[in-house]
């Protein structure tokens, strides 16, 4: 008889049964031997481990079984310390978090020979193309074993945002040419450690720098961590005049926040000159929001009722006062000079009617009186007239 031709009594036992009670011979199993074993090995183990029958057989789900179950062990350490998948827009919120996670500046200068500096009412750090930025690093209590530090740099805008932030073509050149690094198309580096690893996300492409946590030196309460910004924010191609933020994060090594700080970043040629400009601009646009409550407030109380007329001068006059320009003036001899215009309009406006007019009149005498031939010529003692 041919090892085809063979035939297993009828039985109602299950797969073990027989198994158990011998039937499954030395001629049945060479037999199961010479089929086909394509994806037959991962049932072969869960069924028959250490040559027993598992009992459980029926309820495993081998439908996602791996074909090698040692390489499935050594893959599995791997999945379960992967990072969590980046968001597609990363959160700007401040979170400090149980460590109080905080960061700090030191740069608060405005002259003109100032690398960086950090403007406090802005939450706005001006520096200029790859000079160090100093960032100190508090925390209140020591974080986990193997926590990093990573700087993201993204748009500010929501139109831009969802753009990954890249240095512009002629600095990657640049870089490419005389460095001959890898990541010259990174906006943010680390400057100091040999330990920095610039990283890409793979599913949303973003870039950014992590650096290990190194707990305070001896009688510091804060870690320094040194800061490079790659381009210029004006530069074509790359940021080109949009304003970008960064984000510094403290992570575990396998990517969880656990505290997060966000501030705005110009990269210019003068830091001090910038930061000083933009200071003002809010101060005034302040003052000009509070005193137009007030003189609303106050026309609010006056209950007058005017004609037509006045009522549309007041409209057109409101209209234009509530109207702010900004000049960039060079040299400050012409800033005195446009200021001192500026307060004599501006002292003009706070005087009555009647007092404008007397002023006008009291102008046009004092004019007239120094125009020659208009009045008499008085005698002096000593001259005499054509008569005499």
């Amino acid at each position: 008889m041919s090892e085809l031709d063979m035939t297993i009594p009828l039985s109602q036992d299950n797969f073990a049964q027989i198994w158990n009670h011998g039937l499954c011979n030395v001629e049945f199993t060479d037999l199961i031997a010479e089929l086909p074993r394509a994806d037959s090995d991962a049932w072969l183990s869960a069924a028959l481990p250490n040559g027993t029958f598992n009992e459980n057989f029926d309820d495993l789900d081998l439908s996602e079984a791996p074909e090698n179950t040692a390489e499935a062990a050594v893959m599995s350490p791997v999945l379960d310390s992967l990072p969590p998948p980046a968001a597609v827009v990363p959160s700007t919120n401040d979170y400090p978090g149980e460590y109080s996670f905080n960061l700090r500046f030191n740069q608060t200068s405005t002259t003109k020979s100032v690398t960086s500096t950090y403007s406090k009412p802005l939450d706005k750090l001006y520096c200029q193309l790859a000079k160090t930025c100093p960032v100190d690093v508090l925390l209140d209590k020591v974080p986990p074993q193997g926590a990093v530090l990573r700087a993201t740099p993204i748009y500010k805008k929501p139109e831009h945002v969802s753009e990954v932030v890249l240095r512009c073509p002629h600095h990657q050149n640049i870089a490419e040419n005389n460095e001959g690094v890898n990541h010259r198309s990174h906006l943010i580096r680390i400057e100091g450690s040999q330990k920095a690893q610039y990283l890409e996300d793979p599913n949303t492409k973003r870039q950014s720098v992590t650096v290990p946590y190194e707990a305070p030196q001896l009688g510091s309460e804060a870690t320094t961590v040194l800061l490079n910004f790659m381009c210029n924010s004006s530069c074509m191609g790359g940021m080109n005049r949009r304003p970008i933020l960064t984000i510094m994060t403290l992570e575990t090594h396998d990517g969880q926040v656990l505290g997060r700080r966000c501030f705005e970043v110009r990269v210019c040629a003068c830091p001090g000159r910038d930061r000083k400009t933009e200071e003002e601009n809010l101060n005034k646009k302040t003052l000009k929001t509070a005193t137009g409550v007030k003189r609303k407030s106050s026309a609010m109380e006056s209950q007058v009722t005017p004609n037509a007329e006045s009522s549309k001068k007041t409209k057109t006059e409101s209209s234009s006062e509530e109207e702010i320009f900004f000049l960039q003036i060079r040299g400050r001899e012409r800033f005195n000079m446009l200021k001192t215009i500026n307060d004599s309009l501006e002292l003009m406006d706070m005087m009555p009617p009647a007092d404008k007019d007397k002023y006008r009149q009291k102008r046009t005498l004092k004019n007239l009186k120094k125009q020659p031939g208009c009045g008499k010529k008085l005698l002096q003692n000593d001259e005499k007239t054509d008569t005499d």
